[in-house]
């Protein structure tokens, strides 16, 4: 079965079919093989899986004979190998055929609760109307990534980063936090009067990134210390608030990794 919700993919057009469409929707995608009898089993539970959910998932079907390059990518060693991508990052995987209750389990935890949408319904209310929003959310789901994010962000619009930080850091190590968090760690930095770094981190939130990382790189080189290790720190807070992909963090980060080692 070919359609808009269940596809093969190849080499040639994984990146657009899947990888930048999971920026718009979860995509499961099935490293299968025409050889494979279990992989012919998992095939169509996937695929009736997705088209139940009409539309919130979709299914991407890798032939490894065709796509070994893929497989390979993936780490895939057996099959049928099926990945969950969302946001362009692997988030979640399982190995083998599993039986429809599995599979759909599977599925569901790729998405997002009640509380998550109403948290996103929240962010195009007026401040105060989104702020009782968030915290009505988290009364009932206290780990709720998203109403977090959302409440921290409207702290850090009335200046208040310590708000922030005490709204983020229980959920730290979710990926959709490390942006809000950088930014929240570099204004509480900006704002402390005693920081040595307090000038830099303000230079890497008013639009001065470039020169915020040369002189905390200038700091890391100076050698070990409480020093070079706070701007250690706040060199990384500001590749997490330009993003991996930015031109500045690929060249600092290389040159941070010189300076350490």
């Amino acid at each position: 079965m070919s359609n808009d919700l269940v596809y093969d993919v190849t080499e040639a057009d994984f990146e657009a079919k899947v990888v930048r469409r999971s920026f718009e929707v979860p995509v499961v995608v099935d490293f299968w093989a025409g050889w494979c009898q279990p992989c012919l089993a998992l095939g169509p539970v996937l695929e009736r899986a997705v088209l139940a959910h009409k539309g919130e998932v979709e299914l991407a079907r890798v032939d490894v004979d065709q796509s070994p390059q893929l497989a390979a990518a993936f780490g895939v060693q057996g099959i049928p190998a099926v990945k969950a991508v969302i946001d362009g990052r692997l988030v979640d995987e399982f190995v083998g055929a599993q039986p429809a209750p599995v599979v759909e389990q599977f599925i569901q935890s790729l998405l997002p609760s009640q509380a998550d949408l109403a948290a996103a319904e929240a962010s195009a209310l007026d401040p105060e109307a989104a702020a009782a929003r968030y915290r009505e959310i988290l009364e009932g789901d206290p780990s709720n990534v998203a109403a977090r994010v959302g409440l921290a962000s409207l702290a850090l619009d009335r200046g208040d980063p310590a708000a922030a930080m005490d709204l983020l850091t229980p959920v730290e190590y979710d990926q959709e936090v490390a942006e809000p968090l950088a930014s929240a760690r570099l204004a509480l930095e900006a704002s402390d009067p005693g920081s040595p770094f307090g000038a830099v981190a303000r230079q890497a939130t008013d639009g001065q990134p470039d020169q915020a990382l040369a002189e905390l790189l200038a700091a890391v080189r100076e050698g070990p210390g409480e020093r070079r290790e706070r701007a250690r720190e706040l060199m990384l807070d500001v590749f997490r608030l330009l993003g991996d992909g930015h031109p500045l963090s690929r060249r600092y980060r290389r040159e941070l990794t010189t300076a350490l080692f």
